[in-house]
């Protein structure tokens, strides 16, 4: 800002002093400004003008010279060359005035019209005059050493307009002469050429750098890439890790050749709803597939190579079922069983010296994957092993002992009964309690027998509704026929589930001794024998409607 902060304005109020009568004789007149400067004051002071204050104010604040068109107007502000020149001009005045030293208007304007300021930019040498700070133009390094170079180019064109008079291709009148400028067909050669080259190869090698990420990007964004078609053929097995992104899956499946790209399957999975579904585990895949067919048949679960044990499968059912899935010879997984079952982790409290299979029990149901180096013993140590984590979350040996039983591995056992006598799940913790109450040695309906089908059946190694007369079974000496010993059997008689551990240790309240199971929707249980009878009656008549 010009003055002290002030709104840009030219040369402030100077035409107040050039129209004021009084002001133009003492301007003009030696003898008038010589009889104010011995009084100390001026005509502009008796009229309110005070320059002397003015120009004290200007030349305090703002330490530059007002310049001129060369036709009494301010155009600005000075840049230092013309302070110079000015102060050397005041430095010649008598020293009247302390502020001031003599009175810058008593000057003789020099040319042009009375009161004209001398023109400081009339000639070629001079600077251009300065712009307000609104319309100013910063001027850059380039500019600042492209500027030599213009003027060569000038300079130029003036020998050109030298060696052919007359020929003015700037001038606007006929046999003018040349004008300093630059030339039109020439334009100035900067000597930064070799920098602006390396800022261009920079440039383009960033932008190329950028380009191929960004095309790198767009493709894993947008493309859905190389694809097979068709169903594929053959069989390979992969693995997919916990926590693996569709993306990861896509790289797996491509480096087994099962697709021809990830991006076929990202795309693939993105299309399907369950895409983002897709389970860890083993698969089992075909070769050339294409990305859609890879999702459907992972998402589906037919490609999932893993061994599902349901709840209430006896060890030999496992044991049966890992060969198969390993393609193993049948009865290999049991023999690891038998020679290794002290080494699979079992707990120091499932040991039995009646237990026909000390892994009974202890093979949790859940999926486990197949992995290309999956062998028996690494899958019975996992069953063991996720049994484990499954009774210690359950507290089972804290349970047993509120339950008045001798053992965790006796909580065990009762699930196991639960789970092999309750068809349905909603009568778990009703059959729980019948296993309670008969457990009981004051009972008089089985006198602390527990007469149970199931029992029998494991230790024939059979599953059948028909296990014989009571009377003929209750001769058959084995510590897992129910119907002729007292109490649980030794150990558990196949894998208990979930619910069935949870109804064990949270069985019903109830004075039930017996139950059977008419339908899916209906299970009878009754107090007494009697009760039971008639509840068999129905049974019996509901399976003769079946068989219609």
């Amino acid at each position: 800002m010009p003055y002290a902060g002030g709104p840009q304005q030219q040369y402030p109020q100077e035409p107040q002093y050039q129209q004021d009568p009084q002001y133009s004789q003492y301007q003009q007149d030696p003898q008038y400004q010589q009889q104010y400067v011995q009084q100390g004051q001026y005509p502009d002071q008796q009229q309110g003008y005070a320059p002397h204050q003015a120009q004290q104010q200007l030349y305090q604040q703002q330490p530059q010279q007002p310049m001129y068109d060369g036709q009494g107007q301010g155009q600005g502000w000075d840049t230092g060359q013309v302070q110079a020149q000015a102060q050397a001009q005041y430095a010649a005045v008598p020293q009247a005035d302390p502020y001031l030293g003599a009175d810058p208007y008593a000057q003789q304007p020099v040319g042009g019209y009375p009161g004209e300021a001398p023109d400081l930019y009339g000639t070629p040498e001079a600077y251009p005059p300065p712009q307000p700070p609104g319309r100013r133009h910063l001027v850059t390094e380039q500019e600042q050493d492209q500027e030599p170079e213009a003027e060569y180019a000038d300079e130029t064109a003036d020998e050109a307009s030298a060696e052919a008079p007359g020929e003015d291709a700037d001038s606007d009148t006929p046999g003018g002469g040349a004008r300093r400028g630059r030339s039109k067909d020439k334009k100035p050669k900067g000597r930064n050429g070799a920098a602006c080259l390396i800022a261009a190869v920079v440039i383009v090698g960033v932008l190329g750098g950028g380009g191929y990420y960004g095309l790198d990007y767009l493709k894993s964004k947008f493309s859905t890439g190389e694809d097979y078609a068709g169903e594929g053929e053959g069989s390979v097995t992969i693995d997919i890790p916990k926590g693996a992104g569709t993306g990861e899956m896509g790289r797996i499946l491509k480096a087994h050749g099962v697709v021809k790209s990830a991006d076929a399957f990202v795309a693939a999975a993105k299309a399907n709803p369950k895409g983002g579904a897709i389970q860890a585990g083993s698969y089992t895949m075909k070769e050339h597939m294409s990305g859609k067919a890879a999702v459907d048949l992972m998402v589906g679960g037919a490609g999932v190579n893993a061994l599902d044990v349901i709840p209430g499968w006896k060890t030999s059912q496992v044991y049966k079922a890992i060969d198969e899935r390993l393609k193993l010879k049948e009865g290999t997984t049991k023999d690891v069983a038998t020679k290794e079952a002290k080494n699979l982790g079992l707990p120091d409290w499932a040991g039995n010296k009646d237990l026909k299979d000390p892994l009974e029990g202890f093979l949790y149901p859940a999926r486990y994957d197949l992995s290309k180096d999956a062998t028996p013993q690494s899958m019975l140590k996992q069953m063991v092993a996720k049994s484990n984590q499954a009774y210690e979350s359950a507290d089972v040996k804290g349970q047993a002992s509120k339950l008045g039983l001798s053992s965790p591995l006796q909580l065990v056992t009762v699930a196991s009964l639960v789970q092999a006598e309750g068809k349905y799940q909603h009568d778990f913790d009703k059959i729980s309690r019948v296993v309670y109450n008969r457990l009981k040695p004051g009972n008089t309906e089985t006198y602390g027998l527990l007469d149970f089908d199931s029992t029998v059946n494991y230790m024939r190694g059979q599953s059948t509704l028909d296990v014989g007369s009571v009377n003929d079974l209750r001769k058959l000496d084995d510590p897992y026929n129910t119907y002729k010993i007292k109490g649980l059997p030794p150990g558990p008689i196949g894998s208990p589930g979930p619910d069935a551990l949870k109804s064990a240790i949270n069985p019903a309240t109830g004075p039930w001794y017996y139950f059977v199971s008419v339908n899916e929707n209906e299970t009878l249980f009754a107090v007494t024998n009697e009760e039971h009878n008639r509840n068999r009656q129905k049974y019996e008549e509901e399976r003769k409607k079946e068989g219609q």
